[in-house]
């Protein structure tokens, strides 16, 4: 599966039981997108978008917001002058799941 191949998905909404990818399957999913963090426990994947003032900031912060609403499936947003940090994590599920690389990718096709 490639980058644009998973940002030609859908999430799939979260009906208890979700299961979340071992660490090794986080890593290999890690290879379709560009610019995303696997934390240490891969459990969450983060990418922080650097801008020169504020306002890119603020919109980086709505585009992902509205990403989230439309997939059903809602980044933490931190943003500030000059940056914005999306990290995707599916708390139903305890960590990772499909849903959170398809809206990673998804959000790297938006600002490409």
């Amino acid at each position: 599966m490639t980058t644009s191949d998973l940002a030609d998905k859908t999430c799939e909404p979260c009906q208890g039981g979700m299961a979340a990818y071992d660490a090794d399957a986080a890593r290999a999913m890690m290879d379709q997108l560009n610019g995303w963090i696997l934390s240490d426990d891969a459990t969450t994947i983060t990418r922080r978008f650097e801008f020169k003032g504020f306002a890119k900031a603020v919109e980086m912060a709505n585009l992902a917001a509205w990403l989230g609403n439309k997939q059903g499936h809602h980044p933490d947003i931190s943003f500030g002058w000059g940056y914005c940090q999306v990290r995707f994590t599916t708390h139903e599920a305890g960590g990772l799941t499909e849903n959170d690389f398809i809206c990673a990718a998804k959000l790297n096709a938006l600002v490409a």
